[in-house]
């Protein structure tokens, strides 16, 4: 049992009935402790170790949800000896024990997905459909690696010696460590943390700041189901807190892996630090996804796949398309159909069933969209739809934008914008296209819209991304692999390709036999 285990937490002033109430039909008040005040260490919820916490607040209107603590390199050393006690017991279950906790903690999670769907709304500010869906997502990550858990088979080969036999096996690596970005605050963690439970690792999860509730909700859920103490730990820790939290991380010893979803900048700055110690280092970066509408694309549906994948979570997603690329031939059809459909959009709180543009999560999320785009506008882009803040909306609104005439000398043509922003760039020819689409230095996604066959796999081969949408707007599941290439990080998560960061490859060789 860990020390400094408090039995009551009560500085949160906020009254969660109240506030739920206002905001949601919940037909099950007893749902409502999903929404904790403490993070999750040993199986036990516990307060910082000097009892500091900060706000998590609901983006949508500024209201304080819960208070959280505000954990140092103390605490974080706590649930990583408690994820290193438990590795020892973890790592020798069967496939079929963890395979079955870990459907029991799916079906928990499905059960509870409408609150957790709540809970992403209020912290996260998307729109409650969009949560919803998320909550199906990031569920589904908990059900394929439950399943996986079983298949993940060693090896024996062929012997050159008629008098040795070759076998390799693969172990889990040990303690993993998983800092996750707030678009995603389920999705972006049961990918990991599924992955990393199915193939016997234990884990020190590290949500994002704004965000983390669903990942305390997930933990609460996970104790219900039977996953034994230590073998998953919650860690919460303001925006001041995280970077000796994640440094204390990435040089532990005892943590043999960091998988970390989020900016280049951040995601250069933990790979430098965990190469001194040759950890194992899993990076899902930035993008600035191609959306390339050819002349033989069906414009209509170019356009809902506009709207539906720029748009999630107001944009705020690693795979949103962040330029849009149309040829001459179908162009202004292209930009007129888009702009009608973006005028549908409603902007407001997300608890609010016809909204479907939220919040950006922060002040400073913002303010780098409104930058962005003045500057896009001094060097001569065309605001043709918003291009501006929306206060009478609330403080941390933007509204939907459309800009062309968007050239190489403006910011956000090479820059992740991560808001409610299109930009669009006429071209030519499919090798043009495929030029301005390779010029960043980062390449996760790319979308492809096009009738010609041939066409689609030329270009499909030839984008410099990790993964392609062909005319499809929503690309991402459980059963495929999600990564780019260039900046946009290392290794994969998702599918059977997701187990690889958490296993080690064990060769065994058994000589002088006789037959």
């Amino acid at each position: 049992m860990l020390p400094r285990v408090l039995k009551t937490y009560n500085r949160c002033s906020i009254n969660n009935r109240n506030i739920m109430d206002i905001m949601y039909p919940i037909r099950n008040l007893s749902q409502l402790p999903l929404i904790k005040q403490r993070a999750y260490i040993d199986g036990e919820w516990v307060c910082a170790a000097d009892e500091r916490i900060f706000t998590v607040s609901n983006p949508a209107n500024g209201e304080i949800i819960s208070k959280v603590p505000d954990m140092d390199e103390r605490d974080v050393e706590l649930a990583i000896k408690a994820a290193s006690s438990a590795f020892v017991e973890w790592k020798n279950t069967t496939a079929y024990e963890r395979s079955r906790v870990m459907k029991k903690w799916y079906d928990l999670m499905v059960k509870h997905k409408e609150t957790i769907a709540q809970i992403i709304t209020l912290e996260c500010g998307k729109p409650f459909a969009e949560s919803k869906a998320e909550v199906n997502y990031g569920n589904s990550y908990i059900e394929y690696y439950a399943e996986e858990a079983r298949r993940i088979n060693g090896e024996i080969l062929q012997s050159t010696y008629p008098t040795k036999k070759y076998f390799v096996e693969k172990q889990p690596i040990g303690v993993v460590g998983l800092i996750s970005a707030y678009n995603f605050p389920l999705a972006m963690i049961t990918r990991k943390l599924a992955a990393a439970l199915a193939a016997g690792c234990t884990c020190v999860v590290k949500p994002a700041t704004d965000t983390p509730l669903t990942a305390l909700a997930m933990a609460e859920l996970g104790h219900e189901a039977g996953i034994p103490k230590g073998v998953v730990n919650v860690i919460t820790s303001s925006h001041a807190s995280n970077p000796p939290v994640v440094d204390f991380m990435c040089k532990s010893p005892d943590i043999r892996g960091i998988s970390f979803t989020g900016s280049v900048q951040v995601g250069k700055i933990i790979n430098e630090k965990c190469a001194p110690y040759v950890k194992r280092v899993s990076l899902e970066l930035g993008g600035n996804a191609p959306f390339i509408v050819f002349n033989s694309a069906d414009v209509d549906v170019a356009v809902q796949a506009a709207i539906a994948s720029k748009f999630r979570n107001s944009g705020q997603t690693c795979v949103a398309p962040n330029r849009f690329l149309v040829q001459d031939g179908i162009y202004d059809c292209f930009v007129d159909n888009l702009i009608v459909e973006m005028r549908k959009l409603k902007m407001g709180d997300g608890s609010q069933g016809d909204v479907k543009i939220g919040p950006m999560i922060n002040a400073a999320q913002l303010e780098k969209v409104r930058q962005l785009v003045d500057d896009a506008i001094s060097k001569g882009a065309n605001c043709i739809l918003g291009g501006k803040r929306a206060p009478l909306v609330g403080d941390l609104y933007y509204e939907p934008t459309v800009l062309t005439d968007v050239r190489e000398t403006m910011k956000l043509y090479m820059e992740e914008i991560f808001g409610p922003v299109v930009s669009i760039v006429k071209f030519r020819t499919e090798e043009e296209s495929l030029f301005i689409a390779n010029q960043p230095d980062v390449g996760l996604a790319g979308y492809i819209f096009s009738s010609d066959i041939s066409q689609i796999f030329r270009v499909s081969k030839n984008l410099e991304v990790g993964m392609v949408g062909v005319n499809e707007g929503i690309i991402s599941a459980a059963e495929v692999p999600f990564g780019g290439v260039k900046k946009s990080g290392i290794g994969r998560e998702g599918g059977h390709n997701g187990i690889e960061d958490y296993i080690d490859y064990k060769y065994v060789c058994i000589g002088n036999l006789r037959f």
